[in-house]
C-alpha cells in the first residue's frame, strides 16, 4: 500500500448533482472495502458555495447518505494538481480538464469502468431521474474497485 493517502476528484457541470453523488457513493463504498481516500467534487462550470439539489440529496438518502452539508465548488488547476485520479461524468467535462491540467490523470468515470458510457444530467429531472443517475454512477464505481485499488493503493 501507497505511503501517500490518494485523492480522487469526481467532475461534473455545475456540481450539485452528479460529481457530489459521485464522491458520497466513493466514500460510502471505500470505506466498506476498508480504503482510505481523500475524495472531492467540483464542476468546470460551478459557482463556488451552492448546495445539492434536493433530489440529488434524496437520491442520497436512500442510500443512507447525508449530502446536505455539501457546497459546490468550481474547478481549478490548484485542485486538479493534488489529485492522484480526477473521474468525469463525461467526455466534454474530460477535455476541459485536459485543457485546464494537461498532465491531469483523468478519464470519464464510464471510460476507467470499462463501459464507456457518460453519465447523463439529471438537473432539472424528477426524483426517479436522480436515482437512475445515482444508481449509473454505484454501478460504474463498484465496477471500478479493482482497478482502483491497483492504480491508487497498489492492492
Amino acid at each position: 500500500m501507497s505511503d501517500k493517502t490518494p485523492t480522487i476528484i469526481f467532475v461534473c457541470t455545475g456540481n450539485t448533482c452528479r460529481s457530489p453523488m459521485a464522491a458520497a457513493l466513493a466514500e460510502s463504498i471505500f470505506k466498506k472495502h476498508e480504503l482510505t481516500a481523500i475524495v472531492l467534487s467540483a464542476g468546470v462550470a460551478a459557482s463556488d458555495g451552492y448546495p445539492a439539489s434536493e433530489h440529488a440529496i434524496s437520491a442520497m438518502q436512500e442510500e443512507t447518505i447525508n449530502l446536505q452539508l455539501h457546497r459546490s465548488t468550481q474547478i481549478t488547476r490548484e485542485i486538479l494538481s493534488s489529485a492522484s485520479l480526477i473521474l468525469t461524468m463525461t467526455g466534454g467535462h474530460l477535455h476541459t480538464i485536459k485543457a485546464i491540467y494537461p498532465q491531469a490523470n483523468a478519464f470519464t468515470l464510464g471510460e476507467y469502468a470499462k463501459d464507456g458510457n457518460d453519465v447523463s444530467d439529471p438537473f432539472g429531472g424528477n426524483l426517479n431521474t436522480y436515482r437512475k443517475c445515482a444508481a449509473q454512477i454505484k454501478q460504474l464505481i463498484l465496477s471500478s474497485l479493482v482497478k482502483l485499488k491497483e492504480d491508487l493503493w497498489k492492492i
